[in-house]
């Protein structure tokens, strides 16, 4: 084994600091529609996921496991294990746990995008799930905007009523409402295993800003067609989208319509505001890797880590 091979390093980093990683792998300049493609194979308990990246001074690679029935057992849903690897010489330098840190990833890079497209005075959150990416999601947004309210819509009672409980304990007005409370949403962000649409997208403000982040299969969808023929559309990356993205591909939507978050970040769009922003998430290898590479520069006992950025050579 590589001695130099670190122990399982815990996640420290805030969403604040995850947001930052995000944000400067993309203004230094990473080509988000060429990055590899994430493997998916079905097995009798549900997908295992490959997801390898390489980026410069880092690589690494996430093994992820999707159960749906884990929850019923009372065991986390997502499972798996990162593997962050020194760029020039792929020799191990740590292990992360995976699970962990999709619950970081993920969330900020919502909260990435929703900070471009939020309009200037958004205060009212509708957030759709009662999970841990829910909970995540509530503190990345309140991290990056200045939020003041929190609608929590979600399937079970109890669950929707800890998260409210959550966001009450960060100082937000918060309560349970149902699908209906998009008509006074400032931002939505959908979070959970839907197959079919959550609301009504007729509902949506023009000046509001929704993400959902649930799925990445493109047979399964959280918000509807007449939302994304209205909304101006923004993805993660447009080659991923074409493949996974199924609320946009169930909705017919043209790819020349979509805004990739590379030229969301570096200012190479134009937000529109007469209108909704939809921010389509699937998750990609990069955004692993820009997250446990900060992880791992953070808590470097020598100092090294700190020396090195992503796009470092």
């Amino acid at each position: 084994m590589n001695q130099g091979l670190e122990p399982t390093l815990d996640l420290t980093l805030d969403h604040a600091a995850a947001v930052e990683a995000l944000e400067r792998a993309l203004l230094d300049g990473l080509d988000v529609e060429h990055c590899p493609q994430r493997s998916a194979v079905p097995v009798p308990a549900g997908e295992l996921l490959l997801m390898p990246a390489a980026v410069g001074a880092f690589a690494g690679v996430k093994v992820a496991g999707v159960a749906p029935a884990n929850p019923a057992a009372g065991l986390p849903r997502i499972t798996g294990s990162y593997l962050l690897l020194d760029g020039p010489t792929l020799q191990p330098l740590a292990l992360l746990d995976g699970a962990a840190l999709t619950a970081l990833r993920t969330p900020a890079v919502t909260a990435l995008a929703l900070r471009a497209l939020a309009g200037p005075d958004a205060a009212h959150l509708v957030v759709f799930g009662a999970g841990p990416q829910a909970f995540g999601h509530v503190a990345a947004v309140r991290a990056v905007l200045p939020l003041e309210r929190v609608t929590v819509v979600a399937r079970r009672p109890g669950p929707a009523a800890e998260l409210v409980r959550y966001a009450a304990g960060l100082g937000l007005d918060a309560a349970v409402g149902g699908p209906a409370a998009v008509a006074e949403a400032d931002l939505v962000v959908c979070c959970t295993t839907a197959r079919t649409p959550l609301f009504d997208g007729r509902l949506v403000p023009d000046g509001a800003a929704v993400a959902a982040v649930g799925s990445h299969e493109p047979d399964a969808r959280e918000v509807d067609a007449e939302l994304v023929g209205r909304a101006q559309l923004f993805v993660e990356a447009r080659a991923v989208a074409r493949r996974e993205a199924g609320d946009l591909l169930m909705a017919g939507a043209a790819e020349e319509r979509q805004i990739n978050l590379s030229e969301l970040v570096t200012g190479g769009a134009v937000v529109r505001h007469d209108r909704p922003r939809l921010f389509k998430s699937v998750g990609m290898a990069w955004q692993d890797l820009a997250v446990a590479a900060a992880q791992y520069a953070s808590v470097r006992p020598d100092g090294s880590g700190s020396r090195r950025s992503l796009s470092a050579t």
